[in-house]
C-alpha cells in the first residue's frame, strides 16, 4: 500500500518545483520516515553507508525509470521487512501551478513482478509519464564519474534522460521504439511472417526516427545553453553519433522513416543470426569534447570529467527554467568529490541562481559551506535523519 497521508503539510505556493513533504515506508535502510525540508536546498551528511543515497534514490522514484541506481524493485524493500512489504515513497508537491500529492511502490500481489504503482492527487495513474509531467528530476552520482570513458549504453542512457525532461513525449517514444525492437527480434527468432514483420519494422522505424529527432533537437538546445552560460565549469562540445542521426542532417523524417525501413528488411537475416539489431538509435552514442583542453572528455582527469558533467546538467536546469518557468529538482550524490574550492562556490552560486531544490549528500558539511543559510543540513545516521546547523562560509 503507498502512503499518501500529507494533509499535515500545510498548503502553498512557490515559483519553482520543490518537495514540502516526504515519507518512505520500508525504502532501502528506512522503516518510516518523513522529512520536511524547507523551500530551499537540503544537505545530507553522514558516514559512508548511512544511507544518504538511499534518500536521494527515493526522490528519483518520483520521475519515471527506475531510480538512479537503476535498482530491481523488488530490491528495494528494507532487508528484514515483513514478508509482506512493499516499499513505497510520497511526497507532496509544492509546483508552479499548486501543489500534487505523489504516491509511488512496488506493486503488490504475486503477478506484480517489477511493476511500479502510481497514485497522483489520490488516483491511480496508467503508467508513469505523469510523473514527469509534473516534475522534473536530473541527477548526478558517483558511478557517473566514469560516463566518458565507459560503454555507450550509459552515455545514451544518461542523454536520454535530458531529453525526457525537456520534451516528456521522448519518453513515450523510446518506450515504443524499444517494444517495436523486442517484437521484431522475437519474430526473427521464430521465423515470424513477413507481412507482419513488415509492419513491426515500419513501425520501429516511425518510432526510431522520432526518437533520433529528439535526441537532435535537445542536442541542439543544450549547445546553446551550455555556450551561453557564465558559469566557471568547463564547456563540452557535444555531438550524438548514429546513423539515424545522421541521415536527419540531409534528409526529412519521412524519408528517414523509409530508409530505416528499407534497411531493416535488408538486413533481417543477420539480425535473425547475431539475435539483436545492428541498426537503429539503440546503437547511437553520445561523445563529449572538452573545448578548452582540445581533447576527448574520456581523457580528461577525473575532476575535469566531474566538472563537464556538472556543466551539462545546469545547462539543461537553465533549459528547464526556459520552457517551463522551473527548474528541476537537482540530486547531486556526493557531487563535491574531485571539485575543488572554487567550483564548489561556483556550484553554490549557479543553484542558487537557478532557485532549484537541490538534493546533495556529503560525509562533510564544510564543503557545502558556500551555500550557507541557503539549504537546511540535515544528519544522517542510525536510519534517522536529524537537523543540524549549517556551517559559516
Amino acid at each position: 500500500m503507498i502512503a499518501t497521508d500529507l494533509s499535515e503539510r500545510p498548503q502553498a505556493t512557490r515559483p519553482a518545483a520543490r518537495i514540502e513533504c516526504l515519507v518512505l515506508t520500508d525504502f532501502r535502510n528506512y522503516a518510516q520516515l518523513r522529512l520536511e525540508p524547507a523551500p530551499r536546498s537540503v544537505v545530507l551528511t553522514g558516514a559512508n553507508g548511512a544511507g544518504k543515497t538511499n534518500l536521494l534514490e527515493a526522490v528519483s522514484f518520483l520521475a519515471p525509470g527506475r531510480g538512479l541506481r537503476r535498482a530491481h524493485l523488488g530490491e528495494v524493500t528494507r532487508r528484514g521487512a515483513p514478508a509482506m512489504a512493499r516499499w513505497a515513497v510520497a511526497a507532496r508537491l509544492d509546483l508552479p501551478g499548486g501543489t500534487c500529492d505523489i504516491g509511488t511502490g512496488l506493486e503488490s500481489g504475486a503477478a506484480a513482478g517489477e511493476r511500479r504503482q502510481v497514485r497522483i492527487d489520490g488516483e491511480s495513474a496508467r503508467g508513469q509519464a505523469g510523473l514527469g509531467e509534473r516534475l522534473g528530476v536530473s541527477w548526478l552520482t558517483p558511478a557517473m564519474d566514469r560516463l566518458f570513458t565507459e560503454a555507450p549504453g550509459g552515455r545514451r542512457r544518461f542523454f536520454d534522460r535530458l531529453v525526457v525532461g525537456l520534451m516528456p513525449g521522448h519518453g513515450h517514444e523510446l518506450a515504443a521504439y524499444k517494444r517495436a525492437l523486442r517484437e521484431r527480434a522475437r519474430l526473427l527468432a521464430s521465423g515470424g511472417d513477413g507481412r507482419w514483420l513488415d509492419v513491426v519494422e515500419e513501425t520501429l522505424a516511425a518510432h526510431g526516427v522520432a526518437v533520433a529527432a529528439a535526441r537532435r533537437e535537445t542536442l541542439g538546445q543544450l549547445q546553446a545553453a551550455l555556450a551561453e552560460a557564465s558559469d566557471p565549469f568547463p564547456r563540452p562540445s557535444l555531438a550524438i553519433v548514429g546513423e539515424i542521426e545522421g541521415w536527419l542532417d540531409d534528409m526529412a523524417a519521412v524519408d528517414a522513416e523509409h530508409r530505416f525501413a528499407g534497411l531493416l528488411r535488408d538486413s533481417r537475416l543477420r539480425d535473425a543470426e547475431s539475435g539483436h539489431s545492428i541498426h537503429g538509435p539503440h546503437r547511437s552514442n553520445l561523445s563529449a569534447h572538452h573545448l578548452a583542453h582540445d581533447m576527448p572528455a574520456g581523457e580528461c582527469s577525473t575532476g575535469e570529467q566531474k566538472a563537464l558533467l556538472v556543466s551539462i546538467i545546469l545547462a539543461e536546469a537553465r533549459l528547464r527554467v526556459a520552457r517551463s518557468g522551473a527548474p528541476p529538482l537537482l540530486l547531486l550524490d556526493e557531487v563535491a568529490a574531485h571539485l575543488d574550492a572554487n567550483r564548489r562556490a561556483a556550484l553554490a552560486e549557479a543553484l542558487i541562481g537557478l532557485g532549484a531544490q537541490a538534493w546533495l549528500t556529503g560525509t562533510d558539511a564544510e564543503l557545502f559551506e558556500h551555500l550557507g543559510g541557503q539549504a537546511t543540513f540535515y544528519t544522517v545516521a542510525d536510519d534517522s535523519v536529524s537537523t543540524r546547523e549549517y556551517p559559516s562560509a
